[in-house]
């Protein structure tokens, strides 16, 4: 690296960045904001849509970065006919490099999500970050440290917090539209085909596997742990309750007005196929939270095929939100969900005087008193890319929709599910120290080990 010293910036244990960082005010919406996305093969094409479509607000996509070049080149051709030439990287560290970078868009694998936000910070990048915030517990407070530390503006991608109608519903909810909010459940009922079976084999042309692995022990390259698949295998994802289902996990714990459980308990499993995949296609999470005294629970639920709807959520559509377009950045239901059947994607909040239900991203209806009457109800998408350039421009935390802080709690839900299940037991955490206590090995699973040069820090 040019002008850095790379063994301290490579071992994360202090800021090789932080002597050389400038932060630009973006007083004027005539600043531009040069963005560059890292990781695009799948989420991150949502990543270029947004940026590419808020080029009236003089936001600039400046650069691309990822580890298989087929994919720079697909991409790059392109963008070529909209006369779009941004820079390329297969190497994180190099993009970093560049100080016109005013900040970078991450949708790369979960395994990276934390380590590529906290160089970017310590490199004095603001940060947009796919969901889940983190890949592991530690790992979210590393985020929130480094975001504090170096005075950045870090967004988790939880879309359904800038939608309108949402904002709306938990307002609602917090003035009693129910009555007391005892309960929240979160539904992830979505088609899910087997992955099949796939041999260990050489590494595809132009693939910078090493980098990819990053953080990762090294292992053989399998079709099945790269593209997309990795979602399904513990070193990489965390299953589809950090991949769609963190989602769901957020907007539960928002409307229910809490951060983290003291308690968790998880039971399921990999039903049906034999193939690939670690992570359970069905799974139960139930977690217990203390507010002022009083106890709420949360409820997760994981299927992956055949499934009744719930509350009205998915019913009656072709597609898994109400059969309105997504929201800018947002990915449209694939096609063979319409085929098959739309998904069950939403929430449901149990009060003392309704339930009030939440479906896909961006609807909520209320049904009140024992008759279950019709009350408030409302459709509505934001743009949350629009929010995170909004609150970079005026350098204020709180004018993030999705702040760091906020996806750390939601994550740290879900990692303690799957630990959970993993384990095979209910565990109990302490809020305040992040901790479980009494179980070394679920404790073990709050961290992992690190691969040199690609290790989380313990002090950002």
């Amino acid at each position: 690296m040019n002008n850095i010293d790379r063994r301290r910036f490579l071992l994360g244990a202090t800021s090789a960045f932080a002597p050389a960082m400038i932060t630009r005010s973006f007083a004027s919406p005539n600043d531009r904001i040069r963005v560059a996305v890292i990781g695009f093969h799948g989420q991150g094409g949502s990543h270029i849509r947004a940026i590419t479509g808020l080029k009236s607000q003089n936001i600039e996509l400046a650069a691309l970065c990822d580890v298989d070049e087929s994919v720079i080149a697909k991409k790059m051709k392109e963008l070529e006919k909209s006369d779009l030439r941004p820079k390329t990287y297969t190497d994180i560290r190099k993009l970093l490099e560049d100080k016109s970078i005013d900040a970078v868009s991450i949708a790369t694998p979960n395994h990276w999500h934390a380590l590529a936000t906290i160089w970017a910070c310590q490199a004095g990048k603001d940060v947009y970050v796919e969901k889940p915030a983190s890949h592991n517990v530690f790992e979210g407070r590393k985020m929130v440290e480094a975001a504090a530390k170096y005075k950045r503006i870090v967004q988790i991608g939880t879309q359904s917090r800038s939608s309108p109608a949402l904002q709306e519903a938990v307002q609602k909810l917090r003035e009693g539209v129910i009555g007391e909010v005892y309960m929240a459940r979160g539904l992830c009922f979505k088609w899910r085909d087997t992955i099949g079976k796939k041999k260990d084999g050489p590494v595809p042309a132009g693939v910078h596997y090493d980098t990819w692995l990053g953080p990762a022990q090294v292992r053989p390259f399998n079709e099945n742990r790269f593209h997309y698949n990795w979602h399904w295998n513990w070193e990489y994802g965390n299953g589809d309750n950090g991949n769609q289902g963190i989602h769901e996990w957020d907007i539960a714990r928002w409307g229910l007005g809490v951060t983290v459980p003291t308690k968790a308990m998880s039971m399921g499993a990999h039903y049906m196929f034999d193939d690939d995949q670690q992570t359970p296609n069905t799974q139960v999470c139930t977690e217990e939270f203390e507010v002022n005294g009083k106890k709420k629970m949360l409820v997760f639920e994981v299927r992956h095929w055949i499934s009744n709807h719930e509350g009205g959520i998915g019913e009656g559509r072709s597609s898994s939100d109400d059969g309105v377009p997504p929201p800018a950045g947002q990915t449209p239901p694939l096609k063979r969900d319409r085929e098959r059947g739309s998904n069950t994607i939403g929430n449901i909040f149990y009060g003392s005087e309704g339930y009030l239900v939440i479906s896909g991203y961006h609807t909520y209806k209320t049904f009140l008193g024992k008759k279950q009457e019709p009350g408030p109800s409302r459709t509505g998408g934001g743009n949350h890319h629009a929010n995170f350039y909004e609150a970079m421009r005026s350098r204020k935390k709180s004018d993030l929709n999705g702040p760091v802080e906020e996806g750390h709690y939601s994550a740290i839900c879900m990692h303690l599910a799957n630990i959970s299940y993993r384990v095979g037991r209910a565990v109990s955490f302490d809020p305040k120290t992040e901790k479980i206590a009494g179980d070394p090995e679920a404790s073990q699973m709050l961290t992992r080990a690190y691969r040199a040069p690609f290790v989380v820090p313990e002090k950002v």
